[in-house]
């Protein structure tokens, strides 16, 4: 079974920074993208940053650019996300999300998310 712990999630206020971190863990081969997504108030679901395993391939939403950064340690299966310069709009619940290869089917990955982490930003 595949578990992700998310970790980081706070209340700062406006300007300041978060780091957020999510441990993979489980009976997993490899694991290829890992991102993060976050569900902030009368908003659906949004993608907030991806990062690719090897090829060092990154993508940003828009409204994170230049704030935001992603990285990754394949070695402890963690993905972290660096918040600066937060907003009050970058409330909400952040979810990461890892693309595994499992040993019953190491050709298909397979898409597992966290319980997600509060950030709360006040201005």
């Amino acid at each position: 079974q595949v578990q992700l712990v998310e970790s980081g999630g706070g209340l700062v206020q406006a300007g300041g920074s978060l780091r957020l971190s999510c441990v993979v863990s489980g009976n997993i081969i490899s694991i290829d993208a890992m991102g993060w997504y976050r569900q902030t108030p009368g908003k659906e679901r949004e993608l907030v940053a991806t990062s690719g395993r090897s090829d060092g391939t990154t993508n940003y939403a828009d409204f994170v650019k230049g704030r935001f950064t992603i990285s990754r340690d394949n070695a402890k299966n963690t993905v972290y996300l660096q918040m600066n310069s937060l907003k009050p709009e970058d409330t909400g619940v952040y979810f990461c999300y890892a693309n595994v290869r499992r040993p019953s089917n190491i050709f298909q990955a397979y898409s597992s998310w966290g319980q997600g982490t509060q950030v709360t930003v006040s201005s």
